[in-house]
């Protein structure tokens, strides 16, 4: 195979580890940013909003992705905002693909992570490693069903972000897709 596998990227999760409350220890530095998605789910005029949502991201996780055998596009909740906001505080190009998504959140009849189906039509049977912090085994059989191609859902915990381990599976996963590792 040439053709070089999709890494589909969450911001919230494994860019942006909301739920440690030590990542700066980790090397991760906090921003404050007003995401469209975050902001409307609050009342503009107060102070939460004034402030912005915290966002902690580490400044070298762009090269480290970059150096991925892979072609980078967002799967966010951020959707073009993930170019603006996100992107240049890692060091990733600013114009990434972006999935666009249907409806924000919305409510899969068979129990699925929201993202998964409309994940699986903008993919399009390439192969592809999807990279959230929502991946579920329900969505890992799903995809594994209905995707021509190989796969590999990685779910990264909120409290961890982007971790060794995980550059680590996605290199291993790439090489043996691609075949580059034989």
């Amino acid at each position: 195979m040439t053709e070089r596998p999709l890494l589909l990227l969450d911001v919230d999760g494994p860019l942006n580890p909301f739920r440690d409350p030590f990542a700066a220890l980790r090397g991760y530095a906090s921003h404050r940013m007003r995401p469209d998605v975050w902001l409307s789910y609050r009342d503009p005029e107060s102070r939460r909003a004034r402030r912005g949502l915290r966002v902690r991201l580490h400044p070298g996780h762009g090269a480290r992705l970059l150096a991925l055998p892979f072609d980078l596009a967002w799967a966010t909740a951020w959707t073009h905002q993930a170019n603006t906001l996100v992107a240049p505080r890692i060091g990733l190009p600013d114009d990434l693909p972006v999935i666009e998504w249907p409806e924000l959140f919305a409510r899969d009849p068979d129990g699925l992570f929201w993202k998964t189906r409309p994940l699986l039509d903008w993919a399009a049977g390439r192969p592809f490693a999807w990279v959230d912090d929502m991946i579920t085994e329900e969505d890992r059989a799903w995809v594994a069903a209905h995707h021509p191609s190989p796969a590999l859902l990685l779910r990264v915990h909120p409290r961890h972000g982007l971790r060794e381990r995980d550059f680590t599976a996605l290199s291993a996963w790439a090489a043996a897709v691609t075949g580059a590792g034989r």
